[in-house]
C-alpha cells in the first residue's frame, strides 16, 4: 500500500499547481523507494524509460523552429491571410480545422496537426484574425475564448478521429486487452467501424459549438460597444 503514496504526490502536487515534470519525477523517485528499489535501481528505471521513448524529445528540436517562425512574422502573415476569404468567420474556420483534423487522423495521420506545430502559430492566430476583421480589436476574454475553441477543435478531433485507424495504439490495446481476458476474437476492424457513428458525433456536435462562437463574439463585441458608448456619455 506505501507505493500508492506516489499517486498522492502526484494528486498534492497538481492540486497546488507545482511543475507537472517535477511532479512526475518526485513521485515515480517516491514511488520506487516505496517499492523495495535502490536509488541505483530506481536511476536505471528512469533511464530504461528514457531511452525507450526518445521521440518525446522531439520537441527540442520542434520548438526553436516554431519559435524562429513566429519570429520572423508567421502568426501575421497567418493573420493576413485568413483577411481574403470574406466569408470565412472564426466558427466556420475552426469547423473546417475540426472536419480536416478528424479526417487526417482517421487516416492515420496524426502527427500532421498538433498544438504545437499548427494550432499555437496557424489555427489560433488566423481564427483571432478573421473575429478581428468583423468585430475590431478583441478584448483578452475573447481572445483567451478563441484561442481555447481552436486548442479544442484539435483535440476533438483528434481524439474521435484517430479511433477510426485500424493500426492506432489505442484500438490494438483493446482488442489485445479483450481478446486475452475474455478469449474472444475481436478484430481491430470491427472496433473502427464502431468507431464511425461516434466521430460523426463528435463532428456533429462539437462543430455547432464552434458555429455558436461566431454569435457569442457578435453578442460580446455589441455589449462591448454599449458599454464604451455608456462611459463616454457619463465622461461628457
Amino acid at each position: 500500500m506505501l507505493v500508492l503514496l506516489g499517486v498522492l504526490v502526484v494528486v498534492i502536487g497538481f492540486a497546488t499547481r507545482r511543475n507537472p515534470l517535477l511532479v512526475v519525477g518526485v513521485a515515480g523517485i517516491a514511488t520506487g523507494l516505496l517499492g523495495g528499489l535502490s536509488p541505483q535501481k530506481v536511476l536505471a528505471a528512469f533511464g530504461t524509460g528514457f531511452a525507450s521513448s526518445r521521440a518525446v524529445t522531439i520537441f527540442v528540436i520542434t520548438l526553436p523552429v516554431i519559435g524562429l517562425l513566429e519570429r520572423h512574422g508567421l502568426q501575421e502573415q497567418a493573420r493576413r491571410l485568413i483577411t481574403r476569404f470574406a466569408g470565412l468567420t472564426t466558427g466556420r474556420f475552426l469547423a473546417l480545422y475540426l472536419l480536416l483534423r478528424q479526417i487526417t487522423a482517421a487516416l492515420g495521420l496524426i502527427s500532421v496537426f498538433g498544438h504545437a506545430q499548427t494550432v499555437r502559430p496557424l489555427a489560433a492566430p488566423m481564427a483571432e484574425g478573421a473575429a478581428e476583421r468583423r468585430h475590431g480589436p478583441l478584448p483578452d476574454k475573447a481572445r483567451e475564448k478563441v484561442r481555447s475553441f481552436a486548442a479544442s477543435a484539435d483535440n476533438v478531433g483528434l481524439f474521435f478521429g484517430e479511433d477510426v485507424f485500424l493500426a492506432v495504439g489505442s484500438i490494438l490495446l483493446i482488442t489485445g486487452f479483450v481478446n486475452t481476458t475474455y478469449h474472444t476474437h475481436l478484430e481491430p476492424l470491427q472496433l473502427a467501424l464502431w468507431a464511425i457513428p461516434t466521430a460523426l458525433c463528435a463532428l456533429a456536435i462539437h462543430g455547432w459549438r464552434l458555429l455558436r462562437l461566431d454569435r457569442a463574439l457578435a453578442a460580446g463585441a455589441t455589449g462591448a460597444g454599449a458599454h464604451e458608448a455608456q462611459d463616454g456619455k457619463a465622461a461628457k
